[in-house]
């Protein structure tokens, strides 16, 4: 040691190993305020609980209980006390708050920048917790499983994203230098942190604030056949009751009542948007999602349209709405369900599609894949590649029942068809680890994936009776607008419905938003939820059918 250890209040020649297992305290003759503690030339404020005890600084020196070996200056008479040299437990103690902060850096990928927030926090007994967003992605809070900090280094693990990054802080302390991983797709990219006050904030304008001009009440009913109950929201106009009313049906994933997605709740902004036109309004959880109970992974379309029919049967059951004026409004798997729920039920006053499909499953992602392939800039050769694996799949999935050998034949099909392509193009396709191949096969061997590859809507469009609006945007990649829209009009004409609205309404994409292009990369970034182009076009539509427009 160095110096005189006059403040110690044992005598000099207790040795540190002693005083430290005694659990002693350390009693300056200063004010707390006027003391610094440096350690390794870094001054510890907060994390050093300094305690002022009859008016003399007391250091709990059982919060250093392993800095045996460190060395210790003070002369006695200066504020500053000054350790070095210490031990690994206490350099992780001293460099806990290095890491405590907001982060935040770029991918770049395909063309792409998409922005990454890590938001570490300490607790009191050294404990750290964490959580990512990927604000251009819309998604926020996501739990950081695992963090590890030693001598500079970091890693944390996000199980839910399957990613992992490691980098090291730069000694300004303002920089974590290092790189993104996805183990399970073998992607490896660079990422640079910078500590930041604050982080970005997404800005959904559209979203209504409350309190609101109409009654919102919260409800649960029950899917007797599937022995499911179902949470939602069901909005009421202030007056003019019965009203008509619309139950919105939510697109393809476990869903929340929002529909939330990307950080944008699109059937918030509509339910409010057709309530305060005077249209009742029930959006619900999905079976399996927020409050609602079931499993949402062995459904398929068919099972979520039983769930619609029990919405309605709810509706009819209160006073408030009109049973001759219920109707469906569904968002793309949602615009597939909505004529099944119409084809069987003559409850149903109306349907209205945003984005519905009118091809067969199989056909759609096909033409899905080759228009998102080639927006992010893949060539014909390598879309023609991918399109002929897909048909192939598709063809186990339509005559093989067996689970376990359509897996075979699936794997099978699928190192034959990757093997024909070049290290570019399986990058560009996202086939270069084999752990890629196995979740492609278990997501394809899906009940819902299985069902809806050979779901085919235009018997069920063939037997609609009721007015039916089908909306898609001009930009569509998922549902390609001229395709499914004149596919709709033939089923509609065939089957005898003369009462019927088409509109491919320009510049909007998949999620009814006002695009350039209809890159789902977009989604978040877009501050507009929905256009009010198509919010006017569905509210106008569904009031003239209820006769009050």
């Amino acid at each position: 040691m160095k110096g005189k250890m006059k403040w110690w209040t044992f005598a000099e020649t207790v040795s540190i190993a002693i005083f430290l297992v005694a659990f002693a305290f350390v009693p300056f003759a200063f004010p707390a305020d006027q003391i610094k503690l440096l350690v390794n030339g870094k001054e510890i404020q907060s994390d050093v609980p300094i305690q002022v005890v009859d008016c003399r600084v007391m250091v709990p020196v059982r919060w250093v209980s392993e800095v045996l070996g460190a060395n210790v200056e003070w002369d006695g008479k200066s504020k500053i006390v000054k350790i070095t040299t210490v031990s690994s437990v206490y350099q992780k103690k001293a460099g806990i708050n290095d890491l405590e902060g907001i982060w935040q850096g770029t991918l770049a990928f395909a063309g792409n920048e998409v922005r990454l927030v890590f938001r570490i926090s300490v607790s009191p007994d050294g404990m750290f917790s964490a959580i990512m967003d990927s604000p251009d992605q819309g998604a926020m809070g996501i739990p950081v499983d695992k963090i590890d900090f030693k001598n500079g280094n970091v890693r944390l693990e996000v199980m839910s994203g399957r990613i992992i990054f490691e980098g090291k802080i730069k000694e300004n302390g303002l920089t974590i230098e290092g790189e993104l991983k996805e183990p399970l797709e073998g992607v490896r990219l660079p990422l640079v942190l910078q500590r930041v006050e604050q982080a970005p904030e997404l800005h959904r304008p559209q979203e209504p604030k409350k309190p609101y001009p109409y009654k919102e009440e919260e409800v649960v009913y029950e899917n007797k056949k599937a022995g499911v109950k179902l949470a939602g929201t069901l909005t009421l106009p202030p007056s003019g009751a019965p009203f008509p009313a619309v139950l919105l049906i939510t697109g393809s994933g476990p869903q929340d009542r929002d529909e939330k997605v990307y950080g944008h709740r699109p059937f918030l902004v509509l339910a409010d948007y057709l309530t305060r036109c005077g249209i009742a309004v029930l959006r619900v959880d999905d079976r399996g999602a927020g409050k609602s109970t079931g499993n949402f992974l062995t459904a398929t379309s068919e099972d979520f349209s039983t769930d619609v029919l029990a919405g309605v049967e709810y509706l009819k059951s209160r006073q408030e709405i009109n049973p001759e004026l219920i109707g469906l409004l569904g968002h793309s798997e949602g615009g597939l369900i909505a004529p099944m729920v119409a084809a069987q039920s003559k409850d149903i006053a109306f349907i209205g599609l945003m984005a519905g499909q009118g091809l067969r499953g199989e056909e759609i992602l096909q033409l899905q894949a080759a228009l998102i392939l080639k927006a992010l800039g893949v060539n014909d050769s390598t879309i023609d590649k991918n399109r002929a694996l897909q048909k192939r799949q598709f063809t186990v999935l339509k005559q093989e029942k067996d689970n376990v050998v359509a897996a075979q034949k699936l794997r099978q099909i699928m190192i034959e068809e990757i093997g024909k392509m070049s290290a570019k193009e399986k990058e560009e396709l996202g086939y270069l680890p084999d752990a890629r191949i196995d979740q492609e096969i278990q997501q394809l061997l899906s009940p819902w994936f299985r069902y809806y590859v050979t779901y085919d809507p235009t018997p069920a469009f063939m037997k609609v009776r009721c007015p039916v609006l089908a909306l898609i945007g001009e930009k569509d990649l998922q549902v390609p607008p001229k395709e499914n829209l004149q596919a709709i009009e033939n089923s509609l004409q065939d089957g005898g419905n003369k009462n019927y609205t088409i509109k491919e309404i320009p510049n909007l994409n998949h999620a009814f938003q006002t695009v350039q292009t209809g890159s789902g990369l977009d989604y978040a970034k877009i501050e507009e939820t929905i256009s009010p182009v198509a919010l006017k076009i569905i509210g106008d539509w569904i009031l003239q059918q209820a006769g009050k427009r």
